[in-house]
């Protein structure tokens, strides 16, 4: 089976034996400005279909999709393989869409199509894709399953003449170069090479050109050999010592244990796999950066094992000895050699002395007879463990002692840190004595902290231990540099406050202010703890996160604590608003206290402004800052008013402004005093004055008015108003009768009062008589017309003294004050009717009078309604297409002349009613232009200034208009008249209802025209009640009682009116006690 190379060619291109049939030409394009062309590519190219859009006349992006066959959306199969990518020229407005394939294989070739669409618009293009370099015989469709699967029934059938091979071409090598190996046979079965061993000796006697190695200056072996439970180094050599090195292990990366020790010597890097086993026996690879070389280690089981140090080989009796052997290597036998040979007739032995784990291996002899060979196994006396390593947790500083025994003494080993060799040095101590190895670490740190492992040397086994190293945590302050240990900032800042931390294991840190705890995940204020410091971060710092702050940290080594004082300065608070003590012509004098709160900083003084209160722009008036809190500002203009603010200045900043201080006006002169003082009215206890104001005030204004009065001969002067008063005119009350008082006035600003201004002489205070007047107004003296509906409201104004009594008669009748309300004052009378009506027409007459004298006014009020309609209708003659009319003014005008009448048509089919004309004056007409043919119905409406009448009048009889000639008279008939007065076909019941429950009376009554029904309960009638509900459908009365209670009972009527008559029933209702939920009680008839 194949590799499925790319999920996007799972579709159904157009095979090969369709490609010459024709293809449906698309409709003339809308969209595309340019189309995707048919192109031909080699195997493993890459090609670019384009597509581009004009985007002038479009609002948005349009869609683009594309397709491989007739239904395969290529959208979801981008990939490896195949990419979509869309740009858009803002200069051109064009939108170009292109479809990229990489590296084509022989199953893309077929069949695609382009579609774009946009709103109700839509265009296509179809091209295709032919991939060469194939026999024509694989380039049918894939399977459904889309792997590239070799149908080789197929090829049987549809097997083409066999040709003579002319061998392979240039290019089918370049092809086999490129290709992996497990490609070869595939490659040579698609070109048809049949002698592919033959192919593959050819490909190893061309030389490869090795690509020199950036990262590696020696790679690995190709293959390494190991014994079961033996070692085995793995080495490189770096061109970049620098480098990052990773091991793998098929493909897993290797991390250092006491089994992989990794070790670095200059540009060598090593790996050693101890105690080797047949798990090892699998591919490594080593990756410096982007390079991998890799190898494969094979590990062989024992063979053949001796315990002794002498090895037997015998040879042929006749022979010559050449060499000695150990693994291919000729060993050496001089006098310091640990090899001997020895010679016993036809037996050679080969004495190794001291025999160890390295003599392992295969030795092999050579004489003239040929070669011998044995594999030796060197194992080791087994190891025995007197004392193991222990687990230490070590104080940070303290010194560190591992020990253990083992046996046999005189084995030595090697100490190793987190799978790193330790080499002894002035700090650390690597001492064997006999049995005894132990390690020594004057001075623990950090660094030491890991895994210890001791490993005997050739053997197997390993021990280990874990050091822990702890230390008490510690908060350093002294790297702040903050005196006191007091962090100060500007409110508004960002603060982040970073103190450095230790020990080990890493201390948990807390974060106290008070009694709340800082979290983490706090939104303005929060903590953090990372590596070897903690912060405190506060992004926009206000007043009150000023104080002090606490750390505490704990670990298994002990506790810590420190506090860190934070003082968040910001500009003083703005002064209360200050006060201004004194006014000069051009100065004042000011005065204010200092801020509340000064902003964590002392006050260094204040600025001081000033404005126009009419004015929004402020002057400073200082430059250089006031230590003092009093002020006085100078070369201001006399007569303006102004107000001052103050800031306060700190450090920091300047403080927000003062509230204004109230405005005060700079003065210099008082006014002069009042003019033209004289008396306006006198009472029997009251004066009234008045004067004008004085010609000159100044340029403080006029604050107002003081009045004084005191008795003829005395200077005893009192101030009848204690506060000041704006007005020129005023009473002075609480006068004896008869008594004569002088009166004066002085005018008062800021500056002081003026000079007083007095009457000339003395008042007598008694009232004086003034006949009365009524002063009607113009719209009054005419009649006064209202709507009925309307309110009316009339003030009619008089004079006279003392206060007139005032009457008002209406048609010579006192005016019932039910209806109308009357108000009299001491200078008008009001008379006001909230909703007038026809009743209140009529002449009203106001009389007001003062002891002997008396005046009077009459004054008409007509209140008018809409008239009612003609008193009939009559058609006086017909005549072509003409009808005569004459008709009698209504009997009710509305209390208003009859400004003239609106005459309708209907013709007798439809009796739709059309004008035929309004405003008319006259009581007859003659209506034209009539349809011959048509009968015609006419009603009149009457209208005065209020509207038409609500009803019209309607004649009783029809015109019919018929042609000029003869003329058909239809007989008369006498309608029936079926006029009758009002009678009851079913009386009331007398009832019985329970109170709570809705109770109904009901009756029927016949009567034509339709009689008025009226309700009554002991003879009252029943009006606008909503505990009664009354219906009348169809002759059938009925009077609905909600929820009754016992004073609800009594004797009821039902009385039917019409022109010809009236009827009444009675019956009686008896409401009975609630004796149960509320419900309705339905009376029968």
């Amino acid at each position: 089976m194949g590799r499925k190379d790319s999920v996007w060619s799972l579709g159904e291109g157009q095979p090969p034996e369709d490609l010459d049939k024709p293809i449906d030409t698309p409709p003339l394009s809308t969209l595309l400005i340019e189309k995707p062309q048919s192109r031909t590519i080699q195997v493993g190219g890459d090609v670019t279909f384009i597509a581009k859009v004009e985007a002038k006349d479009l609002l948005r992006k349009p869609t683009v999709k594309w397709f491989k066959g007739k239904w395969m959306d290529l959208a979801s199969k981008t990939g490896k393989h195949l990419q979509l990518k869309e740009t858009f020229d803002r200069a051109t407005k064009i939108h170009t869409f292109e479809m990229l394939i990489i590296k084509a294989k022989d199953n893309y070739a077929g069949n695609y199509r382009c579609e774009v669409t946009y709103k109700d618009k839509f265009d296509s293009c179809s091209f295709d894709l032919e991939v060469q370099g194939l026999s024509r015989r694989w380039s049918a469709p894939h399977s459904a399953s889309g792997a590239e699967t070799l149908d080789f029934s197929g090829l049987l059938k549809h097997r083409e003449p066999k040709q003579q091979d002319e061998g392979p071409e240039v290019d089918v090598w370049e092809i086999l170069k490129k290709a992996r190996p497990d490609e070869y046979e595939k490659i040579a079965f698609m070109y048809g090479i049949t002698d592919l061993r033959g192919l593959l000796r050819r490909m190893k006697k061309i030389p490869k050109e090795e690509k020199k190695s950036e990262a590696f200056a020696k790679k690995l072996e190709p293959a390494y050999q190991a014994d079961k439970g033996g070692k085995i180094r793995l080495v490189v050599d770096l061109a970049d010592p620098t480098v990052e090195l990773k091991w793998y292990k098929n493909g897993q990366e290797i991390r250092p244990t006491p089994k992989y020790i990794f070790e670095h010597k200059g540009t060598q890097r090593i790996m050693v796999i101890n105690n080797c086993s047949m798990n090892d026996d699998a591919a490594y690879s080593v990756a410096a950066g982007d390079e991998k070389c890799t190898t494969e280690l094979f590990v062989k089981e024992k063979m053949i094992t001796f315990c002794s140090s002498s090895l037997l080989i015998p040879l042929p009796r006749v022979s010559v000895f050449l060499c000695r052997m150990k693994n291919g290597v000729e060993v050496p036998t001089g006098v310091r050699s640990r090899y001997r040979v020895k010679a016993e007739g036809t037996k050679h032995y080969l004495v190794i002395d001291d025999a160890s784990r390295e003599d392992t291996g295969t030795y092999s002899i050579m004489a003239t007879g040929g070669t011998s060979e044995a594999h030796v196994q060197v194992d080791l006396k087994p190891l025995k463990i007197y004392q193991d390593l222990q687990d230490m947790k070590v104080l940070l500083g303290q010194p560190i002692k591992l020990h253990c025994e083992i046996y046999p003494g005189n084995v030595p080993g090697r100490w190793y840190r987190n799978g790193q060799l330790i080499q002894p040095n002035d700090r650390m101590n690597i001492i064997h004595r006999n049995k005894v190895h132990r390690l020594e670490i004057l001075t623990s740190t950090l660094h030491d902290a890991g895994d210890y492992t001791f490993v005997p040397e050739g053997y197997s086994q390993s021990l280990s231990a874990k050091i822990h190293i702890i230390d008490p945590p510690r908060v350093h302050l002294d790297s702040l540099n903050f005196p006191d240990n007091t962090v100060t900032i500007v409110a508004g800042n960002k603060l982040r406050l970073e103190i450095p931390i230790s020990g080990e294991p890493a201390p948990r840190v807390v974060w106290m202010k008070g009694e709340r705890v800082i979290l983490d995940s706090g939104h303005r204020v929060r903590a953090e703890t990372y590596g070897d410091q903690t912060s405190l971060t506060i992004d926009i710092t206000e007043r009150e996160d000023t104080g002090n702050y606490k750390i505490v940290l704990q670990n298994e080594a002990g506790e810590a604590s420190a506090s860190v004082k934070i003082k968040v300065v910001d500009i003083p608070d703005a002064p209360d608003a200050p006060l201004v003590t004194q006014v000069g012509g051009d100065w004042c004098a000011m005065q204010w206290e200092p801020p509340k709160y000064d902003g964590g900083s002392p006050i260094l003084g204040y600025f001081i402004e000033r404005k126009k209160k009419q004015s929004s722009r402020w002057m400073r008036l200082n430059f250089d800052l006031i230590k003092e809190t009093t002020f006085e500002p100078k070369k201001m203009i006399e007569g303006v008013p102004y107000e001052v603010r103050i800031f306060a200045v700190n450090a920091i900043g300047v403080s927000k402004p003062s509230e204004p201080s109230k405005a005060f006006t700079p003065l210099g002169e008082y006014p002069l005093d009042p003019t033209m003082l004289v008396v306006d009215d006198v009472t029997d206890t009251t004066v009234t004055v008045k004067w004008r104001p004085p010609e000159t005030i100044g340029a403080a204004g006029l604050d107002g008015y003081l009045v004084e009065y005191c008795i003829e001969g005395s200077n005893d002067w009192t101030v009848s108003n204690k506060e000041l008063t704006e007005k020129t005119r005023y009473t002075i009350t609480g006068l004896t009768p008869g008594s004569k008082i002088l009166v004066r006035v002085r005018a008062i600003n800021a500056a002081g009062a003026s000079a007083p201004r007095s009457l000339q002489h003395a008042v007598l205070v008694k009232e004086v008589i003034e006949p009365p007047k009524i002063r009607v107004p113009r719209h009054l003296k005419q009649t006064y017309t209202r709507k009925v509906g309307e309110a009316v409201n009339l003030v009619v104004p008089f004079m006279g003294k003392p206060r007139p009594k005032v009457t008002w008669l209406k048609e010579g009748k006192p005016i019932e004050q039910t209806h109308v309300s009357i108000r009299n004052t001491d200078c008008d009378s009001i008379i006001f009717i909230r909703k007038a009506e026809r009743s209140h027409s009529g002449k009203y007459e106001m009389t007001v009078q003062v002891e002997n004298h008396t005046d009077t006014a009459i004054i008409d009020i007509q209140i008018v309604d809409l008239p009612g309609p003609p008193q009939s209708v009559t058609i006086e003659d017909v005549w072509g297409g003409n009808v005569a009319l004459v008709w009698t003014p209504p009997k009710d005008n509305g209390n208003a002349p009859i400004t003239g009448y609106t005459i309708q048509k209907a013709d007798k089919k439809t009796m739709e009613w059309y004008t035929c004309i309004e405003h008319y004056h006259r009581t007859c007409i003659t209506i034209t232009e009539l349809v011959v043919g048509n009968e015609y119905f006419f009603r009149i409406y009457s209208e005065n200034m209020c509207g038409l009448s609500e009803t019209a009048t309607q004649t009783k009889k029809s015109a019919l208009i018929v042609k000029e000639g003869k003329q058909l008279k239809t007989p008369e008939y006498n309608d029936h008249d079926f006029k009758e007065a009002p009678k009851f076909t079913q009386p009331l019941i007398n009832t019985f209802a329970i109170a709570g429950y809705n109770a109904t009376l009901n009756c029927s009554v016949r009567a034509n025209p339709k009689p008025k029904v009226i309700w009554m309960k002991n003879k009252i009638v029943i009006l606008d009640d909503p505990r009664y509900r009354m219906f009348s459908n169809q002759g059938v009365c009925t009077l609905e009682i909600r929820k009754p209670s016992p004073y609800d009972g009594g004797m009821y009527t039902c009385k039917a009116v019409n022109d010809l008559g009236e009827a009444q029933v009675d019956c009686k209702l008896e409401v009975k006690g609630q004796c149960g939920a509320g419900g309705d009680v339905h009376v029968p008839p």
